[in-house]
């Protein structure tokens, strides 16, 4: 007899759930709350879809710290080679660019949407849309189905993937906490990660719209270095922002969270260390000795960063350079090593790209994706506590974690 398979959301973990469960065999109905599926998937990387990552599985696996041991168990099932393999069968190529970062050849995120819409309708899933889930249905100490809009739908098995809770007008409103904590389940407290920071000085204002590329930054909790990254960043009205910031962003949030002083401190000058840059400014002064410091400073730095500079090293901007002091010289080098912005904060979770925290790990069989708690239930992508940096390592997880709920659910619920 087919096992009756739930699976409520059609996020990335939700097209591999299905889809993975229909083909061996299942019975399977996807709930989705939104008019269309794959919402979130659709404006992922600015539109292109970041697929995944070229890392190898050990490498990849440290992007989520400690809980990568977690993922190690779904990534076996279904990896990077594993998803570009079904998407090429599927019409859809890919490229690889700076990081190992893996999009598809047309940068088109609705390419790759429609290929797993299609692979997960074409292996016999049934598909609502605008049907949201309001609970789950608990019977003799295990999951029995779910509550609708207007009717209630049995269930062997029920896999959630209902994202996190940023970018709620994807869908991903946090419903699906609320149902993990019906069945017993303990939340790890959620959180914005990958999110704009907010600074308390004025200087970001100043510099908004300025992009910098190929800096260094890193977060600074108390006198301790947490984590560093090299890459581009931008400048809002807010504070900081782009890919570098947003990498960065989860060691800041936590930081605060718990309390301690957080800065962030951008290296201007990433390819010369002190000395090297120190030798680079005396060959300026002695090359343009009579030039004022303001003019120095343009073959140094983008026009907006200028008064910024000015204001920080505390030399008059009509100063001759020849007239530069060596202190003041040595207050500008590490000014360009050492711009620090104090952090005060961070955008709201809505505007995170991912929502840090989540379902319980421990509580949760990383072997197949059900609860240790409610028999029958499942999980997959973002409603579980794991987060990582931007790079594709995100939606891989999601990926890897659905297919392999949906391959969990089919087998151990087979009826002979």
């Amino acid at each position: 007899m087919k096992p009756k398979i739930i699976v409520v959301g059609a996020g990335p973990a939700g097209l591999l759930a299905a889809g993975r469960a229909a083909q061996l065999g299942a019975d399977v109905l996807l709930l989705e709350k939104m008019q269309r599926p794959g919402r979130k998937l659709r404006i992922s990387g600015k539109g292109r879809c970041n697929i995944t990552n070229t890392l190898e599985m050990p490498e990849f696996m440290r992007e989520f710290d400690k809980k990568g041991r977690f993922l190690r168990p779904a990534f076996s099932q279904f990896f990077s080679k594993d998803i570009l393999s079904l998407l090429a069968k599927l019409g859809v190529e890919h490229k690889v660019e700076r990081g190992g970062r893996v999009f598809p050849a047309s940068d088109r995120a609705q390419d790759v949407v429609d290929a797993l819409q299609r692979w997960m309708l074409g292996t016999g899933v049934k598909m609502q849309t605008e049907a949201a889930v309001r609970d789950i249905i608990i019977r003799d100490g295990r999951i029995a189905g779910v509550v609708g809009k207007s009717e209630e739908h049995a269930a062997n098995a029920v896999i959630l993937c209902m994202g996190g809770a940023s970018y709620k007008g994807t869908g991903s409103s946090g419903d699906g906490y609320a149902m993990a904590k019906t069945a017993g389940h303990s939340i790890v407290p959620i959180r914005p990660a990958l999110v704009p920071l907010l600074t308390s000085d004025h200087a970001a204002s100043r510099l908004q719209g300025l992009s910098l590329r190929n800096v260094e930054v890193s977060i600074w909790v108390g006198n301790k270095k947490k984590a560093k990254s090299r890459g581009e960043m931008i400048f809002t009205h807010f504070g900081v922002s782009g890919p570098l910031v947003l990498r960065l962003s989860r060691f800041a949030v936590d930081s605060l969270a718990a309390g301690e002083p957080v800065e962030l401190v951008i290296d201007l000058k990433p390819a010369l260390d002190h000395a090297a840059l120190d030798r680079r400014l005396l060959r300026d002064i002695d090359a343009h000795g009579k030039r004022f410091f303001e003019t120095l400073l343009g073959d140094l730095l983008p026009r907006k960063l200028i008064p910024v500079c000015i204001d920080a090293s505390g030399i008059p901007a009509k100063c001759p350079a020849h007239q530069i002091t060596g202190e003041q010289r040595k207050q500008l080098r590490v000014w360009l090593k050492e711009f620090r912005l104090k952090i005060t904060g961070c955008r709201p979770l809505n505007e995170a790209i991912v929502t840090a925290g989540g379902v319980n790990l421990k509580e949760v069989n990383p072997k197949t994706m059900e609860s240790r708690i409610m028999p029958g239930l499942y999980f997959a992508g973002e409603l579980l506590d794991i987060d990582a940096p931007t790079g594709g390592y995100n939606i891989q997880a999601a990926f890897s974690t659905g297919w392999l709920a949906g391959n969990s659910a089919a087998q151990e619920n087979a009826r002979p």
